[in-house]
């Protein structure tokens, strides 16, 4: 028998077209628990425990329980920034067997460890207590049916404890509906935050299928709770996440760089920040810093490159890879023995390209922000509460 080392990255399955995003009955936190850092402690373990939990705060008033399935246009603001979703459950129940049938493109890999582990807690809590983000280029239409949704007051107006602001409207007409199911069923959309979550659906819905369950019976577990951004309305933020090598040094890096024929050159740290471009990356080891200017194939990204070719070729290291969001955290940690590389983001159209050709990017190679503050919208798993209704 062949063991899978955990560390290993595993492809998760493509959800088959039409894309389907059901009405459900929300959970929503009450604003004053939004965004409170002591609200993750209602999710935490035991697991078993987070329905009670919940229940108890819903009898204190700090969880309400839409009585109605709907579809959730959400608003919020965050940094400057403005995001609107439409908010459903997205139906995973159909697996893709060929390219074309695709609807769900993951751009990243999976542990399978990991969404096992989630799985398991979210069973455990019946709950998916956030939804994934997915990201499209939507249609005119849509458009405008989500655009006359916005430009009525909104059922739910809120700034949470994180300073988030919030708008919420509750989609239930059935013209509306329809209107908007047509103009997602041909899309394909991006995972751009959630690919563990995303797999844990996909193995809720696998053992639920397994337990051989009439047909009448509820299928719960054929849908995860999903938040869909059109891209070219309320774009999310793209940005990069920087890496340290640790046990490797700036001339290892060095070597390597040139021995898969790309440019290395040392230069002043204000022209290395100044040169960062999608086809140039700079390193420093906190006191030498340099740029590696890459010559790229067409459609590949630089951190595919500095992955898939330089890395392989390092002489000593790396023996771990540390990422981080901001600049200052990655010079933070670099010394002689350990380098930070400061990488470019790549494009959203890139992102969405190199998905659709069946790639995925290394690990941590994109950060799609800002992301909703938990606790808005809540999908339960209980019979009932999370497909067509």
């Amino acid at each position: 028998m062949v063991r899978m080392d955990a560390s290993t990255l595993v492809t998760p399955p493509y959800v088959a077209g039409p894309l389907r995003l059901e009405p459900f009955p929300a959970l929503r936190l009450a604003p004053a628990r939004v965004g409170n850092p002591t609200t993750g402690r209602a999710f935490a373990r035991p697991y078993k425990d987070v329905s009670a939990r919940l229940s108890r705060w819903q009898g204190r008033g700090y969880l309400r329980r839409d009585a109605e399935p709907a579809l959730y246009l959400h608003e919020y603001t965050a940094g400057g920034i403005t995001v609107r979703g439409l908010v459903g459950a997205l139906d995973v129940s159909h697996r893709a067997t060929r390219p074309e049938e695709r609807a769900v493109l993951p751009h990243e890999g999976i542990h399978p460890a990991q969404a096992d582990e989630l799985a398991d807690r979210m069973e455990e809590m019946q709950l998916n207590p956030a939804p994934i983000l997915l990201v499209h280029r939507g249609t005119e239409r849509q458009r405008r049916l989500l655009a006359e949704v916005a430009q009525r007051a909104p059922d739910h107006a809120f700034t949470d404890r994180g300073q988030q602001q919030h708008r919420i409207w509750a989609i239930r007409e059935p013209e509306l509906l329809v209107g908007i199911a047509e103009e997602l069923a041909p899309s394909r959309v991006l995972i751009a935050d959630g690919h563990h979550r995303y797999a844990a659906y996909l193995r809720l819905q696998r053992r639920q299928a397994a337990q051989h369950r009439s047909e009448t019976a509820p299928r719960t577990r054929d849908f995860g709770l999903a938040m869909l951004v059109d891209q070219d309305d309320t774009p999310l933020f793209l940005g990069p996440i920087h890496r340290t090598l640790t046990a490797t040094s700036l001339s290892d890096l060095r070597d390597a760089v040139l021995a898969v024929g790309q440019r290395f050159e040392a230069v002043a740290q204000s022209d290395a920040v100044a040169a960062l471009s999608p086809t140039c990356l700079a390193a420093t080891d906190g006191s030498t810093w340099a740029i590696i200017m890459l010559d790229l194939d067409d459609g590949e990204a630089a951190v595919e490159m500095l992955h898939r070719r330089i890395l392989p070729e390092l002489a000593h290291g790396p023996a771990s890879i540390g990422y981080h969001h901001s600049v200052e955290d990655a010079l933070a940690k670099a010394r002689p023995d350990q380098v930070a590389v400061l990488m470019p983001a790549p494009s959203v159209d890139l992102v969405l390209a190199i998905a659709a050709q069946d790639r995925l990017l290394p690990e941590k190679a994109t950060s799609f922000q800002p992301k909703p503050s938990l606790g808005v919208l809540i999908r339960t798993l209980h019979a009932g509460a999370g497909g067509p209704s």
